[in-house]
């Protein structure tokens, strides 16, 4: 399955917004792909992409809404786009708001990434969405230009401004529907087409904003590089910490105080890093635990109470009971299938 990287509470929370203005029940929608409501009270926290893909799905499923990544971008705040949004919002015109979206938009999440290009008179704005779920992809793009207008629209303090032209992979919601895009975008909207891209012309870039401050701008920069480095090393950090379970469980310690020991932060700084990727510690000490147990059993002639004990396991009743929830079948019987194999 492809790796959705992580978002930002931020981009969860305005689909959140939007979703309680229809009388949907958010917190059981979290609940079902195993978020807690208390997630959007962190202004910089991260989720799982995978659990952010499951959420829209799912709000898409209650809401049958073929539109609702449109409607969803009504809910805009300079919030919804991280720093990334405060960046922005002290820049002094349009274009250089604009020029800041594909450096940092990895800090609102890893939906997808932006291309610019300028020809003509124009600027054209594509985006490329890394979800894969057929449902949830047309849904995020539509999200992320309607989202883009309004907000490029707050900040210039010109409701009337508008891109020239859309064009969308997605297909037409049905020539009803087409209307809600033309009503908020007031230009020429494409559907099918080989890209997703929205134009401007280039004079609007030269609009001034309304709270243009550079030196705070030079300050939310400096944070938000901080940030960016913080999330290149966040992606290595499940790596890191199986091959210290692994490198541990050598010697039948399974302890997240001693991993995170080895790693050189607090157990408390790793649970904490760990839950911004979506994953437990308990989760990766399973999967590394399964792994070395399959190895040990094809591999090696050690007993099974040995495998168990090496593993951590003060029970090896425990051990047969969590490697068959996993593989299907005990660990002798596992060791007995491979070897006929």
């Amino acid at each position: 399955m492809k790796n959705l990287g992580t978002a930002s509470v931020a981009a969860l929370r305005q689909y959140a917004r939007a979703a309680e203005s229809t009388g949907a029940d958010t917190a059981a929608l979290f609940k079902k792909v195993g978020l807690d409501s208390a997630t959007l009270d962190s202004d910089e926290g991260r989720i799982n992409g995978e659990q952010f893909q499951s959420f829209i799905r799912l709000l898409c499923q209650h809401t049958d809404n073929p539109i609702l990544g449109l409607e969803t971008g009504d809910f805009v705040q300079p919030g919804s786009y991280s720093v990334l949004g405060y960046i922005t919002m002290s820049c002094a015109t349009l274009g250089e708001a604009v020029a800041r979206i594909a450096p940092f938009e990895k800090l609102v999440g890893d939906m997808g990434t932006t291309g610019l290009t300028m020809a003509q008179g124009s600027i054209k704005l594509t985006w490329h969405c890394n979800y894969d779920d057929p449902i949830v992809r047309p849904q995020v793009v539509d999200n992320v230009f309607a989202s883009w207008v309004n907000y490029a629209r707050w900040l210039a303090d010109d409701s009337a401004a508008s891109p020239t032209n859309v064009r969308l992979k997605r297909q037409s919601p049905g020539k009803d529907l087409e209307q809600a895009y033309q009503k908020r975008w007031n230009c020429p909207v494409h559907f099918g087409a080989d890209e997703n891209s929205i134009t401007l012309k280039q004079e609007l870039l030269e609009t001034r904003l309304r709270q243009p401050d550079p030196l705070l701008r030079k300050t939310l920069e400096a944070h938000a590089l901080t940030q960016l480095a913080s999330l290149d090393t966040d992606t290595d950090l499940i790596s890191q910490v199986k091959q210290s379970i692994q490198k541990q469980l050598v010697h039948g310690i399974t302890r997240q105080d001693m991993v995170a020991e080895d790693l050189g932060v607090t157990s408390r700084t790793l649970q904490r890093k760990l839950s911004q990727e979506g994953v437990s510690y308990q989760k990766l000490l399973d999967e590394v635990r399964q792994k070395m147990a399959e190895d040990y059993l094809l591999n090696s002639d050690l007993s099974i109470p040995d495998i168990a004990l090496r593993l951590g396991y003060s029970e090896t009743t425990s051990f047969h009971r969590k490697f068959k929830a996993v593989a299907g079948m005990t660990p002798g019987e596992f060791r007995q299938s491979e070897a006929i194999d």
